[in-house]
């Protein structure tokens, strides 16, 4: 109940195109403000330890989405372990990158920038963008972008999770549930007085059952 609650309250109830459709304009938009020639969300999956593609820009954006690798895999896995943005202009030089997991991929990039996504205090992923052009060292512009681009995929992450968790919760007690799950699913198109007004009531229920 708490976790239909939290989906509710966020108003992410139902199907979760929405926010991958947010997830793939953020590293659609990305790519373009970069000049990259990929960009890639990353979700960590708690229960495997694994980090998933979930939204890809660019080279691989017909293949990878859905693909895994174990969580401390390359640059990626350091950012996400370490919650610090990387960038690297030559990875061939750099032990953190994991080639082998590159090639699997069929794209090896030169370098990258890489940036956790955080929610408070939880790492949900990793953004990167891939072979920007080198024209001059990256700057704190660059960077405090950047950080802009990870703290809107952040959101679409977090929405994105706490929108498969209600359904999870749905799916598994059925029944009576599905009435809830109609109820909650009204509360999108509800006005802000309204969705308190039923939140509240949703509370009322959390707190009887």
């Amino acid at each position: 109940m708490s976790d239909l609650r939290a989906a509710v309250a966020a108003g992410v109830f139902g199907g979760d195109d929405a926010f991958r459709a947010l997830l793939q304009a953020t590293v659609e938009t990305a790519r373009g403000i970069f000049h990259a020639k990929a960009s890639s969300v990353f979700l960590l999956d708690e229960e495997t330890d694994e980090l998933v593609f979930e939204a890809v820009a660019g080279e691989g954006s017909d293949t990878l989405v859905g693909k895994r690798f174990p969580s401390s895999t390359g640059v990626a896995g350091w950012v996400l372990v370490t919650r610090q943005p990387l960038v690297v202009d030559d990875l061939s030089k750099d032990t953190r990158f994991s080639r082998g997991a590159a090639e699997s991929t069929g794209y090896v990039p030169r370098g990258l920038m890489a940036v956790p996504l955080l929610a408070d205090d939880t790492a949900l992923g990793v953004l990167e963008v891939l072979d920007r052009p080198q024209k001059a060292a990256f700057s704190l512009a660059e960077m405090d972008l950047l950080g802009l681009f990870a703290n809107q995929a952040a959101i679409a992450l977090d929405l994105l999770q706490k929108a498969r968790a209600a359904r999870g919760v749905l799916e598994q007690e059925g029944g009576d549930a599905d009435a809830l799950a109609r109820f909650a699913a009204r509360l999108d198109a509800a006005e802000p007085e309204q969705r308190e007004d039923a939140l509240q009531l949703l509370d009322a229920l959390r707190k009887l059952l």
